[in-house]
């Protein structure tokens, strides 16, 4: 089990996992995991840590299909910039590696933006805390175990 799925169990929420075979070689773990699990891509969201100019971090969470805006993470941080947050230190405050950083159950709880595209499904795919598994969700359960907030963020 991994912290992410232990927080959800914790919590009590309905949720499900996935798991799959991670191929070492695909250039997009995101993509890989909606084609794997047979999902669409703008229902499986990535978790991307930013540093903001306050020298804090947050999550924005966007569909694999989309990128994330800097100016607009900013905005829904209050924050003047942001940028993409150095490798070392989204895994020591995530307490998880690249590929398979989850935004439930991160070390240390981190400002949790989701892209409001989320709303319009029932449930979205996020990494369950390590390559080749993923925990699918409802969108409010999620904000629920992160603490976070809906805001246009993708691009």
């Amino acid at each position: 089990m991994t912290p992410a799925i232990n927080s959800a169990k914790k919590s009590k929420i309905k949720f499900n996992t996935h798991e799959y075979e991670h191929d070492v070689a695909a250039e997009s773990y995101g993509t890989e995991a909606a084609e794997k699990i047979g999902v669409p891509a703008e229902q499986v969201f990535k978790t991307l840590v930013v540093q903001l100019d306050n020298n804090s971090f947050a999550v924005g969470l966007v569909p694999v299909s989309r990128m994330l805006n800097m100016k607009r993470i900013a905005k829904a941080t209050m924050a003047k910039k942001a940028v993409m947050a150095d490798k070392q230190d989204v895994q020591r405050l995530t307490g998880y590696v690249l590929g398979g950083v989850s935004p439930i159950g991160q070390k240390k709880r981190l400002k949790t933006i989701i892209d409001s595209s989320a709303e319009a499904f029932s449930s979205i795919y996020v990494s369950a805390g390590r390559r080749g598994l993923e925990i699918e969700l409802s969108p409010e359960n999620l904000k629920k175990l992160t603490g976070g907030q809906y805001a246009e963020i993708s691009q």
